[in-house]
């Protein structure tokens, strides 16, 4: 795993439970705002997808994008830590 794929990963266990951000958000807040696609690729090989929340990464569109695990599951993982927010808060 490179440097920058390890950022990714930590820069994606800070998105809040329930919430999305962009995969230009984590581009940028990695240093490198115009590598979104290589955060894309970096959230592909993913080796903690139970751990560390990619389905949080979304498009700028707001649309889902893929996921390892397919882009069903994705939705179904965000809208669930919405449900889990709103009865922890």
């Amino acid at each position: 795993m490179t440097d920058f794929e390890k950022k990714v990963l930590r820069v994606v266990l800070k998105i809040p439970l329930g919430e999305v951000r962009t995969y230009k958000w984590v581009a940028q807040k990695c240093g490198r705002p115009r590598a979104w696609r290589a955060v894309a690729n970096a959230l592909a090989k993913n080796p903690f997808t139970l751990l560390v929340p990619c389905h949080r990464v979304v498009k700028s569109s707001k649309k889902y994008g893929g996921y390892a695990l397919g882009a069903a599951l994705k939705k179904d993982l965000i809208n669930l830590e919405k449900k889990i927010r709103d009865v922890i808060e």
